[in-house]
């Protein structure tokens, strides 16, 4: 843990030096596909150091991610049985293989789209879908929402209540994704039963 907590600080560093935005991007790039850290952690410290830029914090940390994630997906197309195999083991999510590989054939673009949103390691799921060649298309769509619908709510939330929030995602964070994911799947359901 004191590992864990040291590399946290040393993410949270760039927030109060001139490369906080490059790292942000480069910090949610990795973390789509092998760092431990999410990005939201840089992407708070920014946003409440300059809270009129929320959402341009929100847009490159998704454009990081995005890309990021696609890299997952190669490296789990062509690299599973090496570094593929390594990262799930570190990530102990050898053992959930096939679960995903179930929630992939039954869910498809849910299950990136969840990953994507919610504090579940969003890398597993990124070199499982290369692992088992998910549809590309709608794999990167599928985590343009997930990572887009994550980043920009907490940007919104930050952008539109300031410093206090911080204590307020960092407590409710697992309840707030999953309230949003039920009134966006509540909300999915409704046009289907409305059309």
């Amino acid at each position: 843990m004191r590992y864990f907590r040291k590399l946290y600080d040393w993410v949270l560093h760039w927030a109060y030096t001139p490369y906080g935005v490059p790292v942000l991007f480069i910090l949610a790039f990795a973390e789509s596909s092998f760092f431990p850290i999410p990005p939201d952690v840089l992407l708070i410290a920014l946003a409440l150091s300059l809270p009129k830029k929320s959402f341009k914090y929100a847009a490159i940390c998704t454009a990081g991610s995005v890309l990021g994630g696609m890299f997952g997906y190669f490296i789990g197309l062509e690299f599973i049985d090496t570094f593929g195999m390594r990262i799930l083991t570190l990530y102990g999510a050898t053992e959930k293989y096939e679960y995903i590989r179930a929630l992939y054939m039954r869910y498809d673009a849910w299950a990136v789209c969840i990953a994507g949103f919610t504090p579940i390691p969003y890398k597993v799921f990124t070199i499982a879908a290369g692992a088992f060649k998910i549809d590309f298309v709608v794999f990167v769509l599928a985590s343009l929402a997930g990572r887009a619908g994550r980043f920009f709510l907490v940007a919104f939330l930050i952008y539109r209540f300031g410093p206090p929030i911080k204590v307020f995602i960092d407590k409710y964070f697992n309840i707030l994704t999953i309230a949003f994911f039920v009134l966006l799947v509540g909300g999915f359901m409704l046009i289907k039963y409305l059309s």
